[in-house]
């Protein structure tokens, strides 16, 4: 059973595809241990609650510094075990000694299909501001594992998303969404859980 905590800032809609996922048998092999917000007010806590959850807030403004911050947030992952960690809306850096301890075991969802509009600054909306505002006729979502770069880490899978005449940020961001990320965020974590990564790699889209 993989042990996976997942790690949020919002709303949590990533989140509540891989609960979904989860309950309908479409990711197996996996648990979700702990949800881990930097955000008190965030959506996500509660979707974890409901869900009977372990639901954790550590704010950067609860601590005196930055440097505490992030060894309270190794400390308070390390204490559940985990064997995946997922960043499902994480607007927190990840402190470098924590992806050197859970090397190739920490994932990300970005709404872009990397290397397109990805790295510092992107993040949210912007990714699909940028998107329209360059002129692409194809974006997407991307699963990547985390290294110590920004978005820079190995490509687990990717969907591609058609972008239409009219696409405000707003509604170019929910398909994508819709389309791709609640897809690929489950189906990466069943591949892991399932010692699938080296044969489906080449099957990234699917949402299986």
């Amino acid at each position: 059973m993989l042990r996976t905590g997942v790690l949020v800032s919002g709303g949590g809609t990533n989140l509540q595809a891989i609960l979904d996922a989860i309950d309908n048998g479409t990711v197996t092999n996996t648990e979700i241990a702990v949800v881990i917000s930097n955000n008190p007010g965030a959506y996500a806590l509660e979707r974890a609650r409901k869900h009977g959850i372990p639901a954790e807030c550590l704010s950067p403004k609860n601590f005196p510094s930055r440097e505490a911050f992030n060894d309270a947030l190794v400390e308070k992952v390390d204490s559940y075990g985990l064997d995946l960690i997922v960043l499902a809306g994480f607007l927190v850096k990840i402190p470098e000694k924590m992806i050197a301890k859970y090397r190739n075991r920490i994932i990300n969802i970005h709404p872009s299909l990397i290397p397109s509009f990805c790295g510092v600054g992107y993040y949210g909306l912007k990714v699909h501001e940028a998107a329209l505002e360059r002129g692409v006729k194809i974006t997407g979502a991307t699963v990547h594992f985390v290294d110590e770069g920004m978005d820079s880490g190995p490509i687990l899978l990717q969907k591609a998303v058609e972008v239409k005449p009219g696409d405000t940020p707003e509604t170019l961001q929910r398909r994508v969404m819709e389309e791709a990320e609640w897809k690929l965020l489950p189906a990466a974590i069943d591949m892991i859980a399932n010692h699938r990564l080296d044969g489906d790699k080449q099957e990234g889209g699917t949402g299986k």
